[in-house]
């Protein structure tokens, strides 16, 4: 029995959706099956987990009289698991051990999607569910069903995916050289002129040398250098009128403290007027020391204001020749620098063809060592499958890996094409997998895969409909010992009416239909877990139709290994 480590179907919650009006349901590890009359809603569960896991929403799946529809259904998430990374990523996340899906339909047909409580896409509904649950059945998504998906499946269960993922590193990389060496023929000439105005543009600001930050520097100096006399008479009329002349504000000040500290001890309210005098004048004081020092620094040079607008009118003119502020020059002289650089890589022709031809034949190197194991691995796992289609009742059904080489130049996946192809009856060419027909086959077709490749396979909840379809007996013994294996490493659910099969499952659950006849809009969908008793009388049911004797009852307990009823 698999453990509670696992990603797996933890709990589904339906609300007015079909002939189900409420119903919320745990789910276990391992192989349950579900089982219960025709019409009684079996399959009606699974369209409800479909419909949270992205499939088209209608309103007919709103239960008449109901506003809406509500499916939310919670999987339990392996520290491990690839779904984290993408949560991430689509900003998706909840909580670290579970993901939550729900999916609202109104009684309009409109729909609205969430994951982990944020709204989301029908897109994402599906790439989420896609990591999570394979529906296997008429009618429902099914992974196997895409190329990508069977290409996939046949890599890791022969152990290539490292080998593949090494591919189309290879492949992406001497593409990016063919496209590099391919720019430089389309457009030599183009980049050869290019080359050319960017050389002599380099040059010319090269000699110029623009510093960063320069012309705000010397638009300073310039403004300090041109108004240098004004600045030198401004400043001394202040040092006068603070400090030097008769009535200076620094006298005046001086004389209006001595005057107050006299009335002190008249009034000693006048305290804080003097103590604002006293602060005016350290201010004031402090600002003719300023003025003094400006003033000694400040000075007439005509012959450093010349430089200074000679080195202006040097950079305004690249400025303008160039077309960027005289600010950017420095920037700008980079930018040139370093495409000029790459245009000297893309030059040698030579060298760019040398290193794309190395890439390509590296990339047909590990392309080549991947199809020989494509190779092998196709012949053995069609070999298996096969001979387990035989077992499930398709005597002389063939199943084929197809490897087709590609038309084009290869591919980041490789220099083939991979397919599952099927031949249900003996004489009948394979087909593709995606054009089987029949639910009931494309089922069970579907089952030998899983459980041939198991190993591979990394959907951790697989739900079978109707695998059971056309099957009787001993082969429905075998599709369910088929599985009871497949459970023992995920989590199975499967619809049958077979009893065979429903007495191998780990669990199993009773779903019926209470209303008045089969008409009845009313009607509602029950589940029942069944205990050793209950499954007993179930079995026997499934064995005897409407009147269950004590030998059916006998039979079904054998059936399950309980002993005597």
């Amino acid at each position: 029995m698999i453990g509670a480590r696992i990603s797996m179907l933890r709990h589904l919650s339906i609300r007015n959706f079909a002939i189900v009006e409420a119903l919320d349901l745990e789910f276990e590890p391992g192989f349950t099956a579900l089982t219960g009359e025709t019409g009684a809603g079996k399959s009606i569960l699974i369209d409800a987990l479909a419909l949270a896991l992205g499939e088209r929403a209608d309103a007919a799946q709103v239960r008449p009289g109901a506003e809406r529809a509500e499916v939310a259904v919670e999987f339990s998430l392996e520290p491990q698991s690839g779904l984290k990374s993408w949560l991430s990523e689509q900003a998706l996340e909840g909580d670290a051990d579970r993901v939550l899906l729900r999916r609202v339909v109104d009684n309009g047909g409109r729909s609205r999607g969430f994951i982990n409580g944020h709204a989301a896409t029908l897109a994402q509904l599906r790439e989420a569910g896609e990591q999570l649950v394979d529906i296997h059945g008429q009618n429902a998504h099914q992974s196997l069903l895409r190329v990508e998906a069977q290409r996939r499946l046949l890599d890791e269960h022969a152990g290539l995916a490292a080998q593949t993922a090494a591919v189309g590193q290879a492949y992406r990389e001497w593409q990016r050289l063919a496209r590099a060496r391919s720019e430089h023929e389309t457009h030599a000439a183009a980049l050869n002129a290019e080359r050319e105005q960017l050389a002599w543009q380099v040059d010319e600001l090269a000699r110029l040398a623009p510093g960063e930050g320069e012309w705000d520097a010397i638009d300073l100096e310039h403004s300090r250098l041109a108004h240098a006399a004004s600045l030198l008479q401004g400043t001394r009329s202040v040092l006068e009128q603070l400090s030097e002349a008769d009535g200076a504000a620094g006298t005046a000040i001086a004389a209006a403290i001595s005057t107050l500290r006299g009335l002190l001890e008249y009034d000693k309210s006048l305290q804080d007027t003097v103590d604002l005098l006293d602060s005016a004048q350290a201010q004031l004081g402090e600002a003719t020391q300023t003025l003094r020092r400006y003033g000694d620094k400040v000075e007439l040079d005509p012959q450093r204001l010349g430089e200074v607008e000679r080195r202006m009118e040097a950079l305004h003119g690249a400025a303008r020749r160039h077309r960027v502020a005289p600010q950017e020059l420095a920037a700008f002289l980079e930018q040139k620098r370093a495409r000029l650089a790459e245009l000297d890589i893309a030059s040698d022709v030579a060298a760019l063809a040398a290193t794309e031809s190395a890439a390509r034949s590296g990339y047909r190197e590990l392309a080549r060592s991947l199809s020989a194991g494509r190779k092998t691995a196709a012949a053995r796992l069609s070999r298996e499958v096969s001979a387990a289609m035989n077992d499930l009742a398709m005597k002389g059904g063939r199943f084929q890996v197809v490897l087709t080489p590609l038309a084009t130049d290869g591919s980041a996946y490789g220099e083939e094409s991979v397919e599952f192809a099927v031949s249900a009856n003996p004489g009948m060419d394979p087909r593709a997998l995606a054009r089987v027909a029949s639910g009931g086959e494309l089922s069970r077709i579907s089952l030998a895969i899983m459980v041939i490749a198991s190993a591979a396979a990394k959907i951790p909840t697989m739900i079978f409909d109707e695998v059971d379809a056309g099957i009787g007996g001993a082969v429905a013994e075998i599709v369910g010992r088929r599985l009871k294996k497949l459970g023992g490493g995920r989590q199975v659910l499967c619809v049958t009416h077979l009893p065979q099969v429903a007495a191998l499952a780990d669990h199993q659950w009773s779903v019926s239909k209470i209303g008045k006849n089969a008409r009845d809009v009313t009607a509602v969908s029950k589940v029942v877990v069944l205990d050793d008793k209950a499954r007993i009388e179930e079995i026997a049911r499934m064995l005897g139709g409407l009147e269950i004797t004590a030998t059916t009852r006998q039979h079904a307990a054998e059936m399950l290994g309980i002993g005597k009823a």
